[in-house]
């Protein structure tokens, strides 16, 4: 069984697939994977540059992605392309990671994306959570996680679903706004579900 995990930046996803993985299940995180396919040599980053020129890469040939983090944010025709050039070869290398996993025993694979729904990426799980926290607290966590400023936070809410459309698409809510004890008892109740929805 696969499960999906996702929540709007700043919520608390890594925290959760961590714990859930503390009960044994197996992730995979679509925001390494993204990170994969743009290390020097792949054909994403090859097409990236020859996009947005020197500007976007480091000296030492990886990608700046606060530069181009800064282009994609302020102009939605450039993000979609990005995305039609990453979206498909995320996909590809979630698919065979995903298989790797699946040999390796775990109970269930969670595939750990922000988004999940938004890329489509929902087809290839059973069932869906979502990481709920209110959006002042993704806010104050995002700018003091990756010092970015609150108008950047702002770009990347935007460019993500709404917590309402994001609610309105769960098979499964963990409000991540409380203490960490409070997040690993629901953590707990749904790792008990989905350890009976695969002896039902």
């Amino acid at each position: 069984m696969i499960i999906g995990l996702t929540g709007g930046i700043g919520s608390g996803k890594s925290t959760v697939a961590r714990a859930f993985e503390t009960l044994g299940a197996a992730s995979v995180d679509a925001d390494d994977v993204a990170r994969e396919i743009v290390l020097p040599g792949e054909p994403a980053l090859l097409a990236i540059k020859n996009r947005f020129g020197d500007q976007v890469i480091h000296q030492d040939g990886t990608l700046n992605r606060a530069a181009l983090r800064a282009i994609i944010f302020k102009d939605p025709e450039q993000r979609r392309w990005l995305e039609s050039v990453t979206h498909p070869k995320i996909r590809e290398r979630l698919l065979q990671h995903l298989a790797q996993l699946k040999t390796q025993g775990a109970p269930y694979v969670l595939l750990v994306s922000p988004l999940l729904f938004e890329s489509g990426q929902n087809a290839l799980v059973n069932r869906a959570v979502v990481v709920d926290v209110p959006q002042a607290l993704q806010l104050s966590r995002t700018q003091q996680r990756d010092g970015v400023s609150e108008s950047q936070v702002h770009a990347i809410l935007a460019a993500q679903l709404s917590r309402e459309q994001r609610l309105a698409q769960a098979d499964d809510v963990i409000d991540n706004s409380g203490d960490h004890r409070s997040m690993m008892e629901q953590v707990v109740r749904l790792d008990q579900r989905y350890r009976q929805l695969l002896n039902d």
